[in-house]
């Protein structure tokens, strides 16, 4: 029998992910990939399946999906009361999902984003090499709606049950200066890390838009258009923050005063609307990177 995931209900925003479409910003391609790396990573590793192996990464919960056959679940990132037809079962673990049984995902208690993983992956086609949905293009699978039969691949290694997220720092966002910080009024690093701003609404896959004090530039010029960074903090006109995640263009025309610290850009993903964010100054280019989280 044909392994089949079929989506009953999407949520508000419910995307196919694998680590990204990394390697085709020259052709004008975002990377996308799963805005939790961790908790993506996590879930694959708790159902057996290799890190490439594409899941579902699910907005604010809201998920149903119905499996044809039997397989191994887990849902990591943000924590979500999760359903198997009508009993609760465990956030962060694999768990056994019979043929013919509803999974549902409620309302996060904390964070945006959760990971629903499945033995043998979510098999739909690869596009440039990537099985990851990119917002911002449209490259790849579409976003999941309602009624989609999602194919599921043949299962892999066994389940991990008892392998277990490490722990999630918490604090200001790490940054390292930009390329433009001339172009702005005094020391804008210290600024930046100065300032205690909040997470707008206009908030997407593409980029974590801030609201608080503006930063004052000192140039008003236009700037030809360069190449971006995951990770980069760019200052549009209105002069307040926009941290760049997985969809962001490959190229843009605002000045980039600081760049987040990869380690710390999985939480930008589980950040909400009004949240507050505060950055400080990271490592300095060149230095050695910490152990992995």
């Amino acid at each position: 029998m044909r392994a089949e995931l079929t989506v009953l209900e999407a949520g508000t925003l419910t995307t196919v992910q694998d680590e990204g479409r990394v390697g085709f910003a020259h052709l004008g391609v975002p990377r996308a990939g799963a805005l939790d790396a961790p908790a993506a990573a996590l879930a694959n590793r708790l159902v057996g399946n290799g890190p490439g192996a594409a899941l579902l990464e699910v907005t604010l919960g809201g998920l149903e999906a119905r499996l044809s056959v039997g397989r191994w679940v887990a849902v990591t990132g943000a924590p979500v009361p999760v359903l198997v037809d009508d009993r609760a079962v465990g956030h962060d673990r694999a768990e056994w999902v019979p043929a013919g049984a509803t999974v549902r995902l409620g309302t996060p208690r904390a964070g945006v984003r959760s990971y629903v993983a499945v033995s043998g992956g979510i098999a739909v086609d690869p596009v440039l090499g990537s099985r990851s949905t990119d917002t911002l293009a449209g490259v790849g699978p579409p976003v999941v709606a309602a009624g989609q039969v999602l194919p599921v691949g043949a299962p892999g290694d066994a389940p991990r049950p008892h392998d277990t997220p490490r722990p999630r720092p918490t604090g200001p966002l790490r940054v390292t200066p930009g390329p433009r910080a001339d172009w702005f009024d005094g020391d804008v690093v210290t600024a930046l890390c100065r300032t205690t701003y909040t997470v707008s609404a206009d908030s997407n896959r593409i980029g974590l838009r801030l609201d608080g004090l503006p930063l004052t530039r000192l140039r008003t010029d236009e700037l030809p258009s360069e190449g971006m960074v995951l990770g980069a903090v760019q200052v549009p006109p209105s002069g307040t923050p926009v941290v760049f995640l997985a969809d962001h263009p490959p190229t843009g025309g605002y000045p980039v005063v600081a760049v987040v610290d990869a380690d710390d850009l999985w939480r930008c993903a589980q950040l909400r609307p009004g949240d507050a964010v505060a950055f400080t100054p990271g490592r300095p280019p060149g230095a050695p990177r910490g152990p992995r989280r």
